[in-house]
């Protein structure tokens, strides 16, 4: 290596037309990156295809993390036909063709049929109820990708014919060996050229890839193609060059290191301590360096909670609207979406009792013996459980003037227990004030009964 760089003169035959990403589609466990938990060689999914055991399944996960290579290597592993069917282009009546020729292959030869389905979630539910009845017989073996939550936008007779895996976002560390692997193969990646990609080149590509394999190298693959050999006959690609390709400034930030957890933990505390300003910076920080802004998202909606609570109920609102736009619209037109959120909880009002309650709560659950539930607040459907007591005697509140009720909601042996303390901040005051006086109001009745 002549600068240090992590990988100097791989060589091999170039020219192949295919995009890079496309020639380097692993055909095997051995070559696949990733998702050590959905298909290691420890799990139960892929010891079940080693061994031809194939049922239908979905795949969940983010754009580049081997939804579609893991259908065909499937296929080649099984020997199964393996028929690609994208939900955009295709309606009920390719789904009756399909079908038809996987029946007609089990009958001739006995083979198997893998229906993929790119993009599920564009299904309607008439379309994806067109496969159940397939499904359920095993004509076909169904194995969809989609980037969306199966549990909204798969139906569920479907989901429960299925298995659902959930594959993530690859690490860097994944993306680094995917990024070897094409710069050492002389069949189907860039082996035959004689390449040198800094560190810090490396670096950058690794990070701003955001996980995803396919766009790591398309990028290696563009930034190959501005550079020209040197008098050495070596292309060498440098930090600048990756920034062009990637058309992202490289900053200090590593999203998986000391410096990810640093500016994340400097955001909450801003937030804590009331410095809209402050809070803007360090967001600024993460989304400009190429963090995940849903990652951002559901860290203010657990702030929300955590340290906003009722003290401004419309805080926790906000923070989820801030994750719904961005899943709507995305970046970076949704970066405002995550601003405004950001200063609307640096600037309200705080309260960590909602926070603290829960921890009371969670601790009497796990530390002590669980009571049943009283049986007056039990709902009776039946005539056995009414005869055993269920409801009895429990009274409505609604029917008193206050929409108060004397009676215990809380095991006998816990009745004592207080679990939430309002503060006297924002609108938490006024939850602490209608406590008290309903607290009086019972203690009042209490009294005055004996």
């Amino acid at each position: 290596m002549k600068d240090g760089g992590l990988f100097s003169r791989a060589g091999g035959k170039g020219g192949v037309k295919r995009p890079l990403a496309d020639r380097m589609r692993p055909r095997n466990f051995d070559e696949f990156v990733g998702q050590e938990k959905a298909v290691g060689k420890d799990s139960v999914l892929r010891k079940a295809i080693e061994q031809g055991e194939l049922q239908s399944v979905i795949f969940w996960g983010p754009p580049g993390t081997g939804k579609t290579t893991l259908a065909h290597i499937i296929s080649g592993l099984t020997g199964s036909r393996f028929v690609a069917f994208s939900a955009v282009t295709s309606g009920v009546k390719e789904i009756r063709e399909v079908v038809a020729a996987a029946e007609m292959n089990m009958s001739m030869n006995g083979r198997k049929t893998i229906l993929f389905v790119d993009e599920i979630h564009r299904f309607n539910k008439a379309q994806q109820d067109a496969f159940l009845p397939h499904v359920e017989k095993g004509t076909i073996i169904l194995i969809g990708a989609t980037t969306e939550n199966p549990s909204f936008e798969v139906n569920s007779a479907l989901l429960s014919r299925s298995r659902v895996v959930m594959l993530t976002k690859l690490t860097e560390a994944d993306i680094k060996k995917a990024l070897e692997r094409a710069l050492g193969d002389k069949e189907h990646g860039l082996g035959g050229i004689e390449i040198e990609l800094s560190d810090e080149a490396l670096k950058h590509l690794t990070v701003q890839a955001d996980g995803d394999a396919r766009v790591a190298l398309n990028a290696l693959e563009l930034s190959l193609a501005a550079v020209a050999p040197d008098q050495e006959g070596v292309r060498r690609i440098d930090l600048a060059t990756i920034e062009g390709a990637m058309q992202k400034k490289a900053l200090l930030y590593d999203r998986a290191g000391e410096e990810h957890y640093n500016i994340i933990s400097a955001l909450h505390k801003s937030l804590r301590g009331s410095d809209p300003d402050a809070a803007l910076y360090w967001l600024a920080r993460m989304l400009e360096a190429g963090e995940d802004p849903l990652y951002v998202a559901r860290r203010l909606v657990r702030f929300a909670s955590e340290d906003i609570g009722n003290a401004d109920p419309r805080a926790l609102m906000v923070a989820v609207a801030a994750k719904d736009a961005i899943a709507f619209i995305g970046m970076p037109e949704g970066d405002t979406a995550l601003a405004q959120a950001v200063i609307y909880l640096a600037t309200a009002p705080k309260s960590n009792a909602v926070y603290l309650a829960y921890g009371r709560a969670k601790e009497d659950v796990n530390s002590q013996a669980t009571p049943p539930v009283p049986l007056h607040i039990r709902n009776a459907p039946t005539r056995l459980m009414a005869e055993q007591g269920f409801g009895k005697g429990y009274k409505y509140p609604h029917d008193d003037a206050e929409g108060l009720a004397e009676q215990a909601y809380l095991p006998e042996e816990m009745k004592k227990k207080k679990y939430y303390e309002p503060t006297e901040r924002g609108y938490e005051a006024k939850i602490k004030s209608r406590l008290d006086r309903w607290r009086k109001i019972l203690a009042l009745r209490k009294g005055k009964q004996k």
